[in-house]
């Protein structure tokens, strides 16, 4: 194998992971975007039924 393939086997592997990470960042950021509005739709709807 020569160097360049190596170089371009080795970039590629660092954007994959890239990837990877990015897709799990915004995952997790959706599962939390939606647990709030959860938490704050109950305070809402608690707090106006105990008028």
């Amino acid at each position: 194998m020569s160097k360049a393939a190596i170089a371009i086997a080795g970039i590629c592997l660092l954007l994959l992971s890239g990837c990877g990470n990015t897709a799990y960042g915004l995952k997790k950021d959706g599962q939390e975007a939606s647990h709030a509005m959860d938490n704050a739709t109950h305070r809402v709807l608690s707090a106006g039924a105990k008028k």
